[in-house]
């Protein structure tokens, strides 16, 4: 035990508050096993394997099948392992007797589970950490070196070996993580105390499955601190409801914008807090903005198809707006899965030659699924049939399922870092917005998911010219307005080689733009932060990322004003202000509207 847990142990560590203190914890972990069987004795859940089991199952199947079908192979191995735990405990006994040794293996100095000093300091937890490190390379060398699996099957692999690794780190346990070790020793066990019981409460929240709080809701309303854009809804059917903002300029761009967001998600990662609000600086610029909001659907629209999206969404917007302002065309923006569905649409107007769209952005979408990332992990023919079966039971696929594998691309930051602070060190988060939204989850109709992601991600038909949407073949070629295509570098769900790959297959002129960070922050970038920065480069034609990014240009700061001034060049006409809903759509309701509010 280093000097500083010995320091605080004995100046604040009191027993009889402790043994309370533990008591107490474990009448909290009592409420929280309450809260998890309660739906289940009262029949509202039934407990049955995961699917996911099954195929962890299959999947490590092949890998061992490789290691265990030779005897020198699987004793090469086996020598392997423990030639680094001779090495390892080698280097620790030297330690011990007051010798300089080198570690046997290190953290990545980016790895902030161990960044407190005392994984370094502490021989036990030194140990500890290199014991861990050593195993999780073992583990990974194994599915690398598996020779004669497919690469799906290989991927899978390195997913769920990456996840169990993540989830048996020894930063999650209290006596092996000693920055939870010094908490519970200078508390008495208090931390424990306020960790078990937002662990109850957690649970309960999730009605018998645990919701992790990444984020304190109790300042963070939709339409009272954050989605607060003056506007009013103006029309609205079973899927969506259509929010035009009120004008802050005194003239306006003549074409509208018409955003499509992901139905993944609610609209308001648009609008969140005023100063980090893209609608709101859209306003600010002088662009009359439109924006679909999604409804949050239950089994009643369980039968809605990637058609009725279309029709009920961007088409159904496009006529309202037209009736709204007179103005037939629109530039358009879609955001991630809004953005496919923008893309899909976009191809069907050019199959019908109907002309509606001025231009199309595209915010960390895709249209191409060939690079499609750590996503393709939960898609193949089996994974997709038994969601299916699922989702034909209750109609829809609840948000929290997606929620959590979006949460399991990056699991140590958006998972194991909460269940750290919350229930270890007793923490309860703060008021983000971001995060916030990120737990507001959505429901998706069965007919629509099983569509999206057979078509997209499966069998990758939009971008091959054999995709049928309302009974029209779609080709995306045949596309050729002016298209602004944002990527974000360090996306985990649309990456940028993917989207980069993509651009190639419309037929009109597109500017390809990568953003700093990810899927999120690097779209919610507004130019006042000062943050990240994007690159641009005309050569989109056959070129890797790597490649391309080598002879880009880099900007600081936002691509918001660079988007702003692609869209003024394409038509820079302005017209007096339009009030909102005193044309031909009456104002519903105000803004943000009644289905954003609707949670899972």
């Amino acid at each position: 035990m280093s000097d500083v847990t010995q320091t605080q142990a004995t100046k604040k560590f009191d027993p009889e508050a402790f043994a309370m203190n533990l008591a107490r914890a474990m009448e909290s972990s009592g409420q929280a096993l309450a809260a998890y069987l309660k739906p289940r004795e009262n029949g509202e859940l039934r407990d049955k394997p995961p699917n996911e089991i099954g195929e962890v199952v299959k999947t490590f199947s092949a890998v061992a099948e490789y290691w265990l079908s030779d005897k020198e192979r699987s004793a090469e191995l086996q020598m392997k392992m423990g030639k680094a735990y001779l090495d390892l405990w080698g280097s620790a006994v030297r330690r011990l007797a007051g010798e300089q040794a080198a570690p046997a293996i290190a953290p990545s100095p980016r790895d902030k589970r161990f960044s407190d000093p005392e994984w370094k300091s502490n021989q036990f937890f030194d140990f500890m950490v290199q014991l861990y490190l050593l195993t999780t390379q073992w583990a990974q060398d194994l599915v690398r070196n598996a020779e004669g699996i497919d690469a799906h099957t290989r991927k899978k692999a390195e997913f769920y070996v990456q996840q169990i690794a993540n989830a048996l780190a020894p930063s999650n346990f209290v006596l092996t993580n000693p920055e939870v070790l010094r908490e519970t020793l200078a508390s008495s066990g208090d931390n424990l105390v306020r960790g078990m019981k937002m662990l109850a409460e957690d649970i309960e929240a999730g009605q018998g499955t645990l919701r992790i709080r990444q984020s304190d809701p109790s300042n963070l309303v939709v339409g009272v601190n954050i989605a607060t854009t003056p506007g009013k809804v103006i029309f609205q059917n079973e899927l969506m409801q259509l929010i035009q903002y009120q004008p802050a300029t005194e003239n306006v761009l003549r074409t509208p914008l018409l955003i499509v967001p992901p139905w993944i998600n609610k609209f308001y990662i648009l609008d969140l807090k005023p100063e980090k609000s893209f609608i709101k600086w859209c306003v600010d610029q002088g662009v009359t903005v439109f924006v679909i909001s999604w409804v949050n659907p239950d089994r009643t629209l369980g039968a809605k198809t990637f058609d009725d999206y279309m029709r009920e969404g961007p088409l159904a917007a496009m006529d309202a707006i037209e009736r709204a302002t007179g103005e037939l065309k629109v530039h358009t923006m879609g955001y991630c899965v809004g953005g496919t569905l923008l893309a899909s649409t976009l191809a069907w107007l050019a199959e019908k030659r109907r002309v509606r769209v001025t231009s199309a952005t595209f915010l960390a979408a895709q249209v191409d699924f060939t690079h499609a990332g750590d996503l393709l992990v939960f898609v193949d023919e089996d994974q997709i049939s038994a969601l299916e079966r699922d989702m034909q039971a209750s109609g829809v696929l609840e948000g929290s399922k997606m929620a959590m594998a979006f949460n399991m691309l990056r699991s140590n930051d958006l998972i194991w870092s909460y269940v750290v602070s919350n229930y270890l060190k007793g923490k309860p988060p703060s008021s983000f917005d971001l995060l916030h939204w990120n737990s507001d989850a959505t429901r998706m109709p069965a007919a629509n998911h099983s569509y999206y992601l057979r078509n997209c991600y499966l069998e990758n038909r939009l971008s091959a010219g054999s995709m049928v949407l309302d009974n029209t073949l779609l080709d995306l070629s045949k596309v050729r307005v002016p298209i602004y295509n944002l990527a974000t570098r360090e996306d985990h769900i649309a990456p940028a080689d993917s989207v980069l790959y993509g651009s190639q297959f419309f037929g009109g002129p597109v500017k390809y733009v990568l953003s700093g960070s990810g899927h999120i922050a690097g779209v919610v970038n507004p130019p006042s932060s000062g943050k990240y920065q994007f690159w641009t480069n005309d050569n989109i034609r056959d070129v890797a990322l790597a490649d391309w990014l080598k002879g880009a240009q880099e900007h600081k700061g936002s691509w918001w004003p660079d988007w702003r001034e692609w869209l003024a060049g394409i038509d820079a006409e302005e017209v007096p202000a339009r009030e909102v809903g005193t044309g031909a759509l009456p104002a519903i309701e105000d803004a943000p509207g009644s289905y954003v509010r609707v949670r899972a």
